[in-house]
């Protein structure tokens, strides 16, 4: 049953992460590990890792609301050039560079080619955040310019999400001018509630002293928001990071994002964990040259990329290298774009798996 289930993930979530800690395993690994172990793959006692996926994706739309939440535009214009110059450079480039390698050599057709080329240019925030921190560099050079440039990857998932369902080829949605007419009202409507409704409502809301009301006005606002955008037929992460950027500059920000922290965490490994279940393993066990291969290919090639572009926007050699090292590998992103492309027919599951093992082995690959 339900309760049963959520004790086990957990437990196992409690004792595999932490253990995978102490061997130097980054968070986001530990998590697909242990959803390795728990799924076909190790002990089959994960149960319906499809339907648990679904669930733990709004742990990615809780990550876009707290990026839009950081995103004031005064920090913005402040970071601009890195963060649009380079930024933009890294993800068309390494992104493009991709999409027509895997259309020439591995006969995709262009609209998976575009999914799969534009989700390996991005690279794991989490991990290299976390490994900056760790090796205390995140305030050199090369740190600075990898923040920023996560910072533009961050913003490009959002178009990237958004273009998969016209990609599909469902034309559920007529797209008229009454739907666009719906669109641009909700958008408005957005802009509005977010500086005449929302901030009145939790000065309201704090003023009664309850300080778990916060943590419900915080879902409150994402969940609501998240549904509006899915009736009208728009990604659910895309009214998230919307309605974050609106709440970037309000007094309440730093309550909101403490708040949202907490279930972003556990969702989001909820939803590493499932990638984990639903990742075959006989399939490097079956071609492990060709996958490693791959991953080791993925690595060189926006090694590569970023250096030159480090390098040719007037960084020294050393710090151009160090920029492309710390780069080099998928993120996780890459599993969001790769489970919502399976979902909506854009991909096939078993490519979406092969995509899975090469982005794990080259963040496995990375410290």
């Amino acid at each position: 049953n339900l309760m049963l289930q959520a004790t086990i993930f957990l437990g196992a979530a409690l004792l595999f992460v932490p253990l995978g800690k102490r061997f130097g395993i980054a968070t986001v690994l530990g998590y697909l590990i242990t959803g390795l172990i728990l799924g076909p793959s190790g002990l089959d006692v994960a149960g319906d890792a499809e339907s648990l996926l679904h669930f733990s994706e709004f742990g990615v739309v809780m990550l876009l609301f707290i990026i839009g939440l950081e995103l004031q535009p005064s920090r913005l214009w402040a970071l601009r050039r890195s963060i649009f110059v380079l930024g933009g450079l890294q993800v068309g480039l390494t992104g493009t560079l991709l999409m027509g390698l895997l259309h020439h050599f591995f006969a995709l057709q262009l609209d998976t080619a575009f999914i799969v080329g534009f989700g390996l240019a991005l690279s794991s925030t989490a991990f290299v955040l976390q490994i900056l921190t760790e090796k205390q560099q995140l305030s050199s050079t090369h740190g600075r310019e990898a923040f920023t440039i996560l910072l533009f990857q961050d913003i490009a998932v959002i178009p990237l999400l958004a273009v998969i369902p016209f990609l599909s080829g469902v034309r559920e949605q007529s797209y008229d001018l009454l739907y666009f007419g719906k669109v641009f009202a909700v958008f408005a409507g957005l802009i509005f509630a977010s500086r005449y409704v929302v901030r009145p409502f939790f000065k309201f809301v704090a003023s009664s002293g309850a300080s778990e009301l916060l943590t419900a006005v915080a879902l409150f606002i994402v969940m609501g928001v998240s549904i509006l955008m899915g009736q009208i037929g728009l990604s659910m992460a895309l009214g998230a990071f919307l309605t974050g950027v609106l709440l970037a500059d309000s007094e309440y920000r730093h309550e909101l994002e403490a708040s949202i922290e907490p279930f972003k965490g556990l969702l989001l490994g909820l939803f590493f964990m499932s990638v984990g279940m639903l990742t075959d393993v006989k399939l490097i066990l079956a071609k492990p040259i060709f996958i490693i291969g791959c991953a080791l290919a993925l690595m060189f090639i926006k090694f590569a990329v970023i250096a030159a572009i480090a390098k040719v926007s007037g960084n020294r050699w050393p710090t151009s290298i160090r920029l492309g090292v710390t780069l080099a590998q998928g993120g996780e992103f890459a599993f969001v774009l790769f489970s919502v492309a399976t979902a909506q027919n854009v991909l096939r599951p078993e490519l979406a798996n092969t995509l899975n093992l090469v982005v794990t082995i080259s963040m496995a690959l990375t410290p």
